[in-house]
């Protein structure tokens, strides 16, 4: 989870973040799914509508043992079947979907829905009506209505032609053990994958590369913490897994975070001396032409900027920001073409909004350093959207200094709700659609991970509104050409 290393003020800030949350040690968990029996005795839970477009939605969900808790206060891992019903009338449920049988870790996808329509469903698994993942400001499933419905209106499509789409991603952390970690909180408990099981960095990251290409998406962006702490056998494992997409710098483009950034110590000392400080193995493995960590590309008319933001002396914990050399750059850069159709892309948003995790101070850019950004973007008609990462949330946000810049932080890819936001570009418009992965082993990590800060995660991570996974937007994009 989040890196940043608090004051004793904050602690105590946190504290009460937290008071009254049931905190159960974390154990080995015995290998629950391969052994587990189906007894007819299940319950359905966390239903949440993820991805919602004009012709699609995707729901998943959890089935368990009532009574039993696997070490991390969740139930045991029920495999069961999985369907959903719906209609366009909530006393006619007349159409049938179903997702892989015999598993605990439901996802079904429902196609061929008409843009504009609201829809009615009930997702059930062995009969039993699976109920909503509670969220205290907002709603994970769509509109309630009486048992078990939930309703949803699919949205108009982009206008104009289709072009190409791009897989937006951040927070990997690849060479990461323990997840859940939020700096040195005393109280906060991580959770570890299932013994035997391979590293869930790896596990999410390989259902990452799949999915974004079966999702149609021809090219990727990583808006940093790519490593955990950015060793040399990381950055190499990050960048071999990565090559699966496609080739670095033609298909996927990387951008440093916190964790990515120059270390001290023996593990680093093969890697060229940092800018700031220690060793810059990140560099090394992504930037090898001795170039900044910062820097434009072009996809067919549409301007990519990539941005390093962690670009100072520190140890990650505290807020992002640009040097000075690299923000005199990405104001120039701006300046040059401002109507060229323009995504930025960087680890650290820019303003973070309706978190708490925010009182640890490094949630963001540096607010005087960030006001100057969006002061920058409003005089850059061409930007109309900036991906970040380093929350582990969904989050769309729109600022009053730059009302025509969508601000999109994506949820981790490493931990749930595990997975990556898809931006659809048409020559009218884009839509920002977010998927989690669907391997087996992606699903089950997903799913233990929801367990961090004691179950309280999803509350602050998969997104209170369903626009904040999923959106469109009308924006003359006809500049931008098709591959």
């Amino acid at each position: 989870m989040i890196c940043c290393r608090p004051s004793r003020r904050d602690l105590l800030r946190w504290s009460a973040v937290v008071a009254g949350a049931s905190l159960l040690p974390v154990t080995d968990p015995e290998r629950v799914y391969a052994a587990a029996a189906r007894t007819g005795a299940v319950r359905a839970v966390d239903l949440e509508l993820v991805t919602l477009t004009e012709n699609s939605a995707i729901l998943t969900w959890y089935t368990g043992v009532p009574g039993t808790d696997d070490g991390l206060g969740r139930m045991k891992p029920a495999p069961s079947d999985g369907e959903v019903e719906y209609g366009t009338h909530p006393g006619r449920l007349t159409q049938r979907a179903a997702g892989p049988a015999d598993t605990p870790y439901h996802y079904v996808e429902l196609t061929g829905l008409e843009p504009g329509r609201t829809y009615y469903y009930r997702a059930r698994s062995e009969g039993q009506v699976a109920s909503a993942t509670p969220l205290a400001f907002g709603q994970a499933a769509g509109a309630p209505r009486a048992d078990g419905v939930y309703s949803f209106t699919t949205p108009q499509p982009p206008p104009g032609s289709f072009l190409f789409s791009v897989a937006l991603c951040n927070d990997l952390h690849l060479g990461e053990t323990v997840a859940g970690l939020v700096g040195q909180l005393p109280w906060i408990k991580g959770i570890e994958q299932v013994p035997g099981h391979p590293p869930y960095p790896e596990v999410m990251a390989r259902a990452l590369v799949e999915d974004a290409r079966l999702r149609g998406a021809s090219y990727l962006l990583a808006a940093g913490d790519v490593t955990s702490e950015a060793e040399p056998v990381d950055v190499g494992r990050a960048k071999t897994l990565l090559d699966g997409f496609g080739s670095y710098g033609r298909a996927y483009l990387v951008a440093r975070g916190n964790h990515d950034r120059a270390h001290e110590g023996a593990a680093y000392a093969s890697c060229s001396p940092g800018q700031w400080q220690g060793h810059d193995c990140f560099r090394d493995g992504f930037f090898v032409d001795d170039g900044p960590a910062y820097f434009t590309h072009d996809l067919h008319g549409l301007r990519v900027i990539g941005l390093d933001t962690y670009d100072k002396a520190g140890d990650g914990g505290d807020a992002g920001g640009l040097g000075k050399d690299q923000y005199a750059w990405f104001e120039s850069t701006l300046k040059e073409n401002r109507d060229q159709p323009t995504v930025v892309f960087g680890h650290h948003p820019i303003f973070v909004e309706n978190s708490p995790l925010a009182i640890t101070g490094g949630q963001s850019i540096e607010a005087g350093q960030a006001i100057s950004m969006l002061r920058a973007y409003a005089g850059a008609p061409g930007v109309f959207l900036h991906h970040a990462g380093h929350t582990h949330r969904n989050q769309r946000s729109v600022f009053p200094l730059a009302p025509r810049v969508v601000q999109q932080e994506v949820g981790a890819v490493k931990e749930y709700p595990g997975g990556f936001t898809l931006l659809r570009v048409h020559t009218g418009g884009y839509a920002l659609n977010f998927y989690k992965t669907r391997g087996d082993l992606a699903r089950a990590w997903s799913e233990r991970s929801r367990q961090e800060l004691s179950g309280w995660w999803p509350q602050l991570s998969l997104g209170n509104r369903v626009t904040d996974r999923n959106s469109v937007m009308h924006r003359d994009l006809s500049g931008i050409g098709r591959p």
